[in-house]
């Protein structure tokens, strides 16, 4: 297994410190009727002592190198399916209706693919994602923060945020140069209804491209002052200061 070179394409940083590993599955708590989705198995550090715990794990790993590598380790592990696969297009399987997603998330691609997975959050009991310690503190930002923007609205408006706990470059070979968080994401069970989410969407994203700008100039496309002030917001607040409910308020006028 340690014949294996990390490639930078695919942002492979892998995990070997055994208590961030046994830490990990605690918080995750695997339970044995549990269908398990790992992202990116990597080495299987974390596929070997979740298998013992759970139903049936299924590991996308886009690195064919790895998917056999893998594939030998775990021969005579009958709980296990290995999907040679990008996760950015894989779709969680129709054979169950929930699973726990689990994975140690590349940097370069965390952000897009957590939008890929919240858009089949239904078939989704929990996700619990080791990333770049800077993408959790965004995930839990509230309104106010310098961190709070795109990602802190549209994760908030999808999930319940927990961060767990961080992790030190040590952890990993190669190292990285920043630290890791460990992530509970729990989705919310009755999100608030939402018209038009493409609009809803669209009004965020133009909102924190303009972060710096008043309401009134970063949503000029969008809604009037006067129709800020019948939602009994602050035309002259920047997009930092709403909240989720604001910002979905604000899709619905005119939609």
């Amino acid at each position: 297994m340690d014949q294996h070179h990390p490639r930078k394409r695919f942002g492979q940083n892998f995990l070997h410190d055994a208590f961030v590993l046994a830490h990990m599955v605690e918080t995750i708590s695997p339970r044995e009727n549990d269908h398990v989705i790992e992202i990116g198995p990597g080495k299987g550090a974390l596929t070997e002592l979740l298998l013992p715990h759970c139903a049936h794990l299924t590991g996308v790993e886009i690195d064919r190198d790895l998917v056999k590598l893998l594939k030998e380790k775990f021969a005579h592990v009958q709980n296990l399916t290995l999907l040679e696969q990008d996760a950015l297009t894989f779709q969680l399987p129709a054979s169950f209706p929930s699973y726990r997603v689990v994975g140690n998330l590349p940097y370069n691609i965390s952000t897009p693919l957590l939008f890929h997975l919240f858009a089949q959050i239904e078939h989704v009991q929990d996700f619990h994602f080791l990333l770049q310690k800077e993408v959790v503190e965004r995930l839990a930002a509230s309104p106010g923060n310098k961190t709070y923007g795109r990602l802190s609205v549209m994760t908030q408006y999808f999930c319940q945020v927990e961060p767990c706990f961080e992790v030190p470059p040590t952890a990993f070979y190669p190292m990285p140069s920043v630290y890791s968080a460990f992530v509970r994401l729990t989705p919310v069970k009755q999100p608030i209804p939402v018209k038009n989410f493409e609009r809803f969407k669209h009004l965020v994203t133009s909102a924190f491209t303009k972060r710096r700008k008043t309401l009134t100039n970063a949503l000029k496309s969008f809604v009037t002052p006067e129709a800020l002030r019948t939602l009994d917001i602050d035309p002259m607040l920047r997009p930092e200061n709403l909240t989720v409910e604001q910002f979905i308020a604000i899709s619905h006028l005119d939609a």
